[in-house]
């Protein structure tokens, strides 16, 4: 089971399994050919209210976290996140964002869920 993050800018990389964009919004200044996306699945990216609360600095990354998580448990969310599992279960997996700090962005998160 292999999941990782990396930076939608960066170039892909033959070992990136199925590329998923984690994000809403798509990246500025990256064309859809150079960023090489498989699947864009929007409904499992934090809601625009918690992005742009937590962008905000209105709160803790740990209030975040859990709030993303409730909002993962959604049907919608939920489907979208056992589909992205059981992509993980089939190879590698790499989750595309155009965080500045993916270890304190949803997509750590996502991580943690995706290998529980």
């Amino acid at each position: 089971m292999s999941v990782r993050v990396r930076r939608v800018y960066e170039p892909p990389e033959p070992d990136d399994g199925v590329r998923v964009l984690v994000d809403r919004l798509w990246p500025r200044g990256v064309s859809k050919d150079a960023a090489r996306v498989d699947e864009w699945p929007k409904g499992l990216t934090p809601s625009n209210e918690l992005r742009k609360w937590y962008h905000a600095s209105e709160g803790s990354y740990e209030e975040f976290s859990s709030r993303y998580e409730a909002e993962l448990a959604a049907p919608e969310a939920a489907e979208l996140l056992d589909h992205v599992r059981e992509l993980v279960r089939e190879g590698p997996v790499t989750l595309l964002t155009s965080a500045k700090d993916p270890e304190r962005s949803h997509t750590s998160v996502l991580v943690r869920l995706l290998r529980d």
